[in-house]
């Protein structure tokens, strides 16, 4: 599971110029789901970002965890994090994960992160969405759960 967690002060995600989720303070999460990917991938991918001090303290130091601010979660699928550009000019998805087996870790993944007592809020799978991003710092992760 590959998952880029950019700091925002806000976000928001809309289909069809409708407003479908929206978060002030917290992190936007893009998450793509690879083959192979299994609920120890998400155990692991929600503790590290669920315990990431990437928030500034009362001192401006990184310091505070998304758990300890108290912020938000807004988690996008992005199935073509999964894109594999070593080759040619257009992308190969085969790494990506099937439709019905990403929705189903996706939503869990949504779950675990709720379960925690975070707010977590998600965009439509499958859907083309624009997203928007006020990016704090700005401070952006990438965090890959093979390598966790």
């Amino acid at each position: 599971m590959i998952t880029i967690a950019q700091r925002c002060s806000s976000a928001k995600v809309s289909v069809n110029k409708t407003i479908v989720s929206e978060i002030k303070s917290g992190l936007l999460l893009l998450v793509g789901v690879q083959v192979g990917d299994e609920p120890i991938d998400i155990k692991k991918t929600v503790d590290k970002i669920s315990n990431l001090r990437i928030f500034g303290d009362e001192k401006g130091k990184m310091n505070l965890s998304i758990l300890d601010t108290k912020g938000s979660l807004l988690v996008v699928s992005q199935f073509t994090l999964c894109g594999d550009i070593k080759k040619g000019r257009r992308p190969s998805f085969v790494n990506a994960e099937s439709p019905k087996i990403s929705l189903k870790l996706y939503e869990n993944l949504i779950a675990d992160f709720r379960d925690l007592g975070i707010k977590t809020l998600g965009g439509v799978f499958g859907e083309m969405m624009d997203v928007e991003l006020v990016n704090e710092g700005p401070s952006t992760f990438i965090i890959n759960s093979k390598e966790l």
